[in-house]
C-alpha cells in the first residue's frame, strides 16, 4: 500500500465510502504542504495552517494528510464554495493556494478508460493523474497578517453591546467601543425570541397524555 492509499483509507474511515472529493482533498493537501516545505502529518499546533474554501468530504482529505483540524485551530473554513485550499508555513510565511485544474473532470477519463460511469472515472482518475495535470498551485500573499489570523488563544473581552464574551481576539473596535462581530455588522442570524434557559424543562412538558 502506497502513501496515497494509506491516506485515502484514513479519509474513507470517516465516511461510509471513499468519494472523488476526498481524493482531491488528499492530493491538494499533499501538493500544498510540499510546496511550503512542510512534512505531514503534523503533530504540532503552530507550524502549518490550512484554510479550506468549502466544507464536506474535501476537508476530510485535507485533514487526513496534514493532521490540521479545527479543534487544534490549525484548520479554518472560508466557505467560498470552491474545491480549493491554502497552506501556510507559519514559520517562514510561505503560502500557496491549490485547486483542481478546470478540466479535471473530463481529463480523469483518460486515466480510467475502463470506467463507464463518470463518478467512478473521477474517483480512479484523480488518484492516477500526475500532479501537474490535476492541480493548479499558486503562490499567494495573505491580505491579513498571519498573526491576526491565528490570534492569541486565551484572550477574552466582552462585547459592550450584547455583553457576550469574545475569545481569540475576534473583537471589533468601532467608535472606540469593543464589539463582537455580530453586533458590529450584519450577523448571519437574527434573534426572533429569547428563551430563559434558567427555567428547568420537565419531561412532562413534552408528553401528550391520552384521555
Amino acid at each position: 500500500m502506497n502513501i496515497l492509499d494509506e491516506i485515502l483509507a484514513e479519509s474513507a474511515s470517516r465516511h461510509r465510502a471513499l468519494c472523488p472529493r476526498q481524493v482531491l482533498g488528499s492530493r491538494v493537501a499533499l501538493a500544498g504542504s510540499a510546496a511550503v516545505n512542510m512534512a505531514v502529518p503534523r503533530n504540532d499546533k503552530r507550524l502549518l495552517l490550512a484554510i479550506v474554501e468549502t466544507d464536506g468530504c474535501f476537508v476530510s482529505g485535507v485533514e487526513a494528510v496534514t493532521g490540521c483540524a479545527v479543534r487544534h485551530r490549525t484548520l479554518r473554513v472560508e466557505d467560498y464554495g470552491k474545491i480549493a485550499a491554502v497552506f501556510i508555513n507559519i514559520k517562514t510565511g510561505e503560502a500557496v493556494r491549490v485547486a483542481p485544474r478546470l478540466d479535471v473532470r473530463e481529463h480523469a477519463r483518460d486515466y480510467a478508460p475502463d470506467e463507464k460511469r463518470r463518478y467512478y472515472a473521477m474517483l480512479k482518475g484523480y488518484q492516477e493523474m500526475p500532479t501537474e495535470e490535476l492541480l493548479s498551485i499558486e503562490e499567494i500573499v495573505l491580505t491579513e497578517p498571519i498573526e491576526s489570523i491565528i490570534s492569541r488563544a486565551g484572550v477574552r473581552v466582552n462585547c459592550e453591546d450584547c455583553g457576550e464574551e469574545i475569545i481569540n481576539e475576534r473583537e471589533v473596535i468601532r467608535d472606540n467601543r469593543t464589539l463582537c462581530r455580530s453586533c458590529a455588522s450584519p450577523a448571519y442570524y437574527q434573534t426572533i425570541s429569547f428563551r430563559d434557559s434558567s427555567k428547568e424543562l420537565l419531561l412532562s412538558d413534552f408528553l401528550v397524555v391520552e384521555k
